[in-house]
């Protein structure tokens, strides 16, 4: 496997940003309890917030995974200084695209972006992930992420 992260193309990240948007907002109906709209309308605006210049906003790192010339997936990180996350450098999502899931991309991903960040003198790393996703929790986990902080809830019916 040689995995390599490439500066993404203009429909590549029409297309991801869309789908991711969709599952964000899906992730806080469930996760938070929020309704429909509320959830879709915070997703976009999230998203606006730390991508005000889409594909060109200049302290974020959005890179398609390639293997042997193929997609397999993407991941976006920003630097230190973006909104929301001032202190450290933060990675927003990664995607292995389903077809290619269970093959050590993901982790490939991760270690490459890390790579790019150290080149560009960035020294910490963080991100944020959905307590239910015991997946991602342990591929994280795997690669000496702690955790810094811990959100709770519970529904009062």
């Amino acid at each position: 496997m040689s995995l390599v992260l490439v500066p993404m193309s203009g429909p590549d990240y029409d297309r991801r940003t869309a789908a991711l948007r969709r599952r964000y907002a899906a992730n806080l109906q469930q996760q938070r309890g929020m309704s429909g709209a509320d959830a879709e309308a915070e997703a976009v605006r999230q998203m606006e917030l730390v991508l005000p210049g889409g594909l060109d906003t200049e302290w974020a790192i959005l890179r398609s995974a390639q293997v042997d010339g193929e997609k397999v997936g993407w991941v976006w990180a920003t630097l230190p200084g973006a909104p929301g996350r001032p202190e450290m450098a933060w990675l927003h999502n990664i995607d292995v695209d389903p077809e290619h899931q269970s093959q050590g991309y993901g982790r490939a991903m991760i270690l490459a972006v890390e790579e790019e960040l150290r080149r560009l003198g960035v020294t910490r790393f963080g991100l944020n992930v959905f307590g239910g996703n015991t997946r991602a929790i342990a591929l994280y986990e795997s690669l000496g992420f702690t955790v810094m902080a811990q959100q709770m809830s519970k529904p009062l019916g």
